[in-house]
């Protein structure tokens, strides 16, 4: 199993970020919000009425041929990690 994280933040934000909480996997950076946009999760935000591009945090699962077995959308950290495990084949 490989386990990666991706955001649009620096290589440097997640080397601190990996740090400060531990983190056993990589970090991936994608400035150009690449990813997140195949993904579809660069979306448009809105708080306190002012209207931004940005991240909706997301999980996904993806199986050995590469396919997106379980995608977790608009989630929350507290508790997660449990949701993710349950998710996992095996």
């Amino acid at each position: 199993m490989t386990i990666l994280g991706v955001s649009p933040d620096n290589e440097d934000s997640h080397a601190r970020f990996r740090a400060k909480f531990g983190l056993p996997f990589p970090l991936l950076a994608d400035p150009e919000h690449e990813v997140a946009e195949r993904y579809g999760v660069w979306v448009e935000k809105t708080t306190d009425g002012k209207t931004t591009m940005g991240i909706r945090r997301s999980t996904f699962v993806i199986d050995d041929g590469g396919n997106v077995a379980k995608a977790m959308l608009g989630v929350s950290p507290d508790g997660h990690a449990a949701e993710v495990l349950a998710a996992l084949p095996g």
